[in-house]
């Protein structure tokens, strides 16, 4: 659940209690409330309080209810409790207190989720400020689950630059546990795509920051990635295997970190660029929004019955409340993947032109890290279709916006060259010949869903409540989805 849901619930108990409104407070403030009433023997929550319901909206009610369901259950039936856009210690107070008052006997592991760049810059501070609290410390005794989220990284910041922050942020927690003398098991929040944190599982263990895999490791698998890793049994044990033998020999023989201090300071400045190149295009343009929707299946995708959660955490048409799924998912169908490239070749451009192509060579060479990146951003890369982004916009892109499209096909081909500068490839995927074979082998039959799907929008638009145009264009999703694999 989100970290502001929790909010409005103990603004709701606040109030009615008589003591001020929760979420005006300062931090301070929250977390001497929330200390106090967490080591009281008293509940916090009367009884009394959904006697009258102008007290209780519907959405505090099921937040309340959620954590009586919880206690009911049990922790055989349930793991961590997460929280979503985390960027406070007191959230995880607030958490640890409704879980009290729901009395749950054995109370869930809490597990905050820092998704945005600005939350991820500040998450070791965030734990430092936790376990400086005595309740907490001595309650999480000797494991701390933190949780890193590779989505809203993602969608606000881009890829690179996603990716760097992921690191970062991953060093200082680690450091932050250490200090406290206590064991992290930092919790991925991967999802299918790449957009999304996606990739080789075995890549993306082996490329973390050292120390930060200390014989254990928690990662979730979502989408259409659970049948495909786990549908058969023969595969879901090889798949465990991949993470056991990953997990082993990060713990055993740690990632090397970077080998020069420079290295940092120029993955610093690549990400500046990379970020800066981004947002210019994705937030900062008012064109860029309309664009997205014509050029892609996102609006449509609201009307199918293939998500667990709205499209959209809130009512707004900006591309900030769109979740990072559907963002991802749409331009994964189109097959222009932009939320995977988008940034990256200005970034490398950057470096490259002020004298570091060398140095970035020796990066790559030498820095797992550095190098998984660059490598699952030359395998998407691989996957995208310029010509097939292209025919989505002559057909359903209005004249006026047509050239946002025209100057991001342009910036993928850089982005291509910059990626195969770096890598030392003379052509995409040239270090792993089998998966392109797979994606040449799928062409035949990907290009015609493509060609099909255009079509059936184009159709859709004029005729939004055609239901068989509608189950046209839910075959399309899936086929498109299965032929590019890492889209959930």
């Amino acid at each position: 659940q989100e970290s502001g849901r929790h909010a409005e619930a103990l603004d709701a108990i606040t109030k009615f209690l008589d003591i001020g409104t929760y979420s005006e407070w300062d931090e301070e403030k929250k977390l001497e409330f929330l200390t106090r009433e967490l080591k009281g023997k008293r509940p916090l929550i009367p009884s009394s309080i959904e006697v009258n319901s102008l007290h209780v909206p519907p959405e505090v009610k099921e937040v309340l209810d959620t954590f009586r369901v919880a206690a009911e259950l049990g922790s055989d039936s349930l793991g961590a409790y997460v929280i979503s856009m985390a960027s406070n210690a007191s959230d995880v107070l607030a958490v640890e207190l409704l879980q009290k008052d729901a009395r749950l006997s054995v109370r869930l592991r809490v597990a905050p989720l820092f998704e945005t760049v600005k939350d991820l810059r500040e998450a070791g501070s965030v734990i430092r400020k936790l376990l400086s609290i005595d309740w907490y410390k001595e309650h999480v005794i000797k494991n701390h689950n933190v949780m890193v989220g590779y989505s809203d990284s993602g969608k606000d910041a881009g890829r690179f630059t996603a990716a760097w922050e992921l690191y970062k942020a991953q060093e200082d927690v680690v450091s932050a546990c250490n200090e406290f003398g206590i064991k992290v098991t930092l919790f991925h929040g991967r999802g299918g795509s790449v957009g999304r944190g996606g990739g080789p599982t075995y890549l993306a263990i082996q490329s973390q920051p050292p120390g930060s895999v200390m014989g254990t490791l928690r990662s979730t698998e979502q989408g259409e990635m659970v049948q495909a890793k786990f549908g058969l049994p023969n595969t879901a044990v090889r798949q465990l295997e991949i993470y056991t033998t990953a997990v082993l020999l990060a713990t055993l023989r740690p990632p090397l970190p970077p080998r020069e201090l420079k290295w940092r300071s120029l993955m610093e400045e690549i990400s500046k660029v990379s970020c800066q190149n981004y947002r210019s295009t994705v937030y900062e343009n008012p064109e860029f929004i309309t664009y997205f929707q014509e050029a892609t299946p996102q609006a449509e995708l609201g009307y199918l019955n293939i998500g667990s959660r709205p499209t959209r955490r809130k009512a707004s048409t900006g591309i900030g409340h769109l979740r990072a799924i559907p963002w991802v998912f749409a331009w994964t169908q189109t097959r222009f993947v932009l939320p995977a490239w988008l940034g990256v070749g200005a970034g490398l451009q950057y470096a490259c032109e002020k004298g570091h192509t060398e140095d970035l060579k020796a990066m790559y060479q030498e820095w797992p890290f550095f190098q998984s990146t660059i490598d699952l951003i030359e395998m998407i890369i691989g996957k995208a279709d310029a010509s097939i982004a292209k025919h989505y916009d002559e057909v359903l892109v209005s004249e006026s916006r047509q050239k946002i499209g025209d100057d991001l096909r342009k910036e993928l081909s850089s982005t291509e060259k910059y990626v195969l500068v770096v890598s030392g490839h003379d052509k995409l995927s040239d270090n792993n010949k089998s998966l392109r074979r797979l994606i040449e082998g799928r062409l035949p039959y990907l290009n015609p869903m493509n060609m099909l799907q255009v079509e059936i929008l184009k159709r859709l638009r004029r005729d939004d409540d055609n239901v068989k145009l509608r189950d046209a264009l839910l075959i399309t999703i899936n086929g498109i989805a299965a032929g590019m694999r890492n889209t959930g």
